[in-house]
């Protein structure tokens, strides 16, 4: 395959997939600007142009990685059940963190030295997790649950994470229904402690 010579927006976008599939399938070790660029069919030169450095080129991936699971999140449809509503966002989380799992390191364990989040990172971390906030908003101002709208999110979304290592980490049962059950469990769980006195 001849390499790309022309330093163009689809060849950013294309370095940019090729990052993410190499991250995914070789790790993170092997996560190396001349790594992308070979199996991209263009130079280490072409990719610091486009990405400044390999932290530049990280940075890249951290976004891609919240922009997927923010459309995943965001296609998740709205009911007249509000609570459900919430619980069913879980599942697609859980399933974007065990497909891409190093994907989701790099967007929740930052494992690289050489990427330092600033705030236009925290920010797009930000912008999932208000996919969970604006659902329990709606449950607070239906009466369903009480409490901060902002707690409530932090506290299911690092259930979710927890489970969602402890799954892939084959920590969480030896069958697929003792997996199931203790998801159900933990999200059901955590849902009823937040509900209001008198509709427990």
């Amino acid at each position: 395959m001849p390499r790309a010579k022309q330093r163009t927006p689809e060849l950013r976008d294309r370095l940019l997939a090729v990052a993410v599939a190499t991250l995914n399938e070789e790790g993170v070790a092997r996560l190396t600007t001349r790594r992308v660029a070979e199996r991209a069919g263009t130079s280490v030169p072409a990719v610091y142009e486009l990405f400044d450095d390999k932290a530049g080129l990280i940075r890249a991936i951290f976004f891609e990685g919240f922009r997927l699971l923010g459309n995943d999140l965001s296609a998740v449809p709205v009911t007249d059940d509000p609570v459900a509503d919430i619980e069913a966002l879980v599942p697609v989380f859980r399933r974007f963190c065990l497909d891409s799992p190093r994907l989701a390191q790099v967007m929740f364990s930052r494992p690289f030295a050489d990427f330092d989040p600033g705030p236009e990172e925290l920010a797009a971390g930000e912008a999932v997790r208000d996919i969970f906030l604006d659902r329990i908003q709606r449950c607070l101002d239906e009466g369903v649950l009480a409490g901060d709208a902002v707690d409530i999110a932090h506290v299911l979304l690092a259930l979710a994470k927890g489970l969602a290592v402890q799954e892939a980490g084959c920590w969480l049962g030896t069958t697929a229904r003792s997996v199931e059950r203790r998801w159900r469990l933990g999200v059901h769980s955590l849902l009823a402690g937040f509900r209001p006195a008198a509709a427990v």
